[in-house]
């Protein structure tokens, strides 16, 4: 079967189990090496006799994939441990994209997104059945801050929002009504303004609005999603870039000479994910679907994420790894600016305040 362009493929046929690949890069180890298939002989012997390993799909945001590139085949030696085996297909996309793929069909079992409006999207359509919030963590597994990506040196000595909005810097963001990771960004901003944390005075949104202004007035284009705006940062656009603080450690650790900095304000980004009922009834992949959730928020798996510049949700780990995510001097959540159904109209509806930002910077983009 030929896959759209945007999903990976990693099958185990059990009857000998020859893996096959059709993968993006960094995910030759999902399917195991030579080295591994020799370890793995025995168990092969075992798995041969039985049905064909159930097929996940997940269909992800476009940020953590290197993590799970990591996280999948770990998984699966966990199943194979208890005598069984998974296959997996995986998807990413701009987190917004992604939800709208899967409510118009894409049949993800399990939806990694950017943020809870986007599985809530899926949860409206009907595919979503069950009360997601109630798993561990509130459904979240990971999560993040959004900070300002500078070249080397900061040339431009940018440290807060405001100096995103001086003229002569040029600013990325991706697109808010594709990407999970563009609607953190204008919430980053927008709730450190309220917060009498930038130029503006506490509560004022017309201040607020104006700074929103004046950076969208400098953002030098719009991409789907937050990977796509970090590519072309590292490609050299743009001076600074608004983005999730795992963008930029996961670039640094690739040797990109890129900083960045944390404004004394900013936003705890939390990452759900969801068992869609729908798709896992179809496939029936119920139980699997359920056993690789569970799986995210075990220690081994947060650990896998914090390498992969994500702060972990599971406490031992945070701890574990405190050291290399600092705390910014005022770290607020969306539920400080209301909720996200809240600001999804406040902020992101028709003519709320990033369409009047929009305008005020005369700005086309959308």
């Amino acid at each position: 079967m030929d896959w759209p362009s945007h999903i990976t493929e990693c099958s185990v046929h059990c009857a000998g189990l020859r893996a096959t690949l059709a993968c993006l890069v960094g995910l030759a180890a999902a399917c195991g090496s030579s080295a591994e298939s020799k370890a793995a002989g025995a168990t092969d012997q075992k798995l041969s006799a039985q049905p064909p390993a159930p097929a996940l799909t997940l269909g992800g945001y476009t940020t953590p994939r290197e993590a799970y590139a990591l996280i999948l085949p770990a998984f699966r030696a966990h199943v194979r441990e208890a005598g069984s085996d998974v296959a997996w297909k995986e998807s990413y996309l701009g987190s917004g994209a992604q939800a709208r793929a899967i409510v118009s069909g894409f049949e993800a079992d399990v939806a990694a997104l950017s943020l809870e409006p986007d599985i809530e999207s899926i949860r409206k359509a009907g595919l979503i059945t069950h009360d997601w919030k109630a798993a561990a963590h509130g459904g979240m597994v990971t999560q993040s801050i959004v900070v300002i990506g500078v070249r080397a040196g900061n040339p431009k000595r940018i440290h807060e929002w405001d100096d995103l909005a001086k003229p002569g810097v040029s600013v990325l963001t991706p697109n808010v009504r594709t990407s999970g990771g563009a609607r953190w960004n204008i919430a980053a901003i927008w709730g450190a303004a309220l917060r009498g944390q930038t130029s503006a005075k506490v509560g004022d949104q017309a201040a607020a609005t104006k700074l929103l202004a004046g950076i969208l007035r400098n953002v030098k284009n719009m991409d789907a999603g937050a990977r796509e705006s970090l590519l072309n940062f590292e490609r050299g656009v743009g001076d600074a870039i608004i983005t999730y603080e795992n963008e930029i450690l996961v670039g640094k650790q690739h040797n990109q000479a890129y900083e960045y900095v944390i404004p004394k304000s900013t936003i705890l980004i939390e990452n759900p994910v969801a068992l869609v009922d729908s798709y896992v009834d179809k496939h029936g992949t119920r139980e699997v679907a359920k056993s690789l959730i569970e799986f995210l928020t075990t220690a081994e798996a947060q650990r896998i994420y914090a390498k992969n510049g994500l702060r972990p949700v599971l406490p031992e780990v945070a701890k574990e790894v405190a050291a290399s995510f600092p705390t910014p001097a005022d770290l607020f959540t969306i539920r400080d600016l209301g909720d996200w159904a809240g600001v999804q109209a406040s902020v992101f509806g028709a003519g709320a305040a990033y369409d009047t930002a929009l305008g005020q910077a005369g700005s086309d983009k959308p």
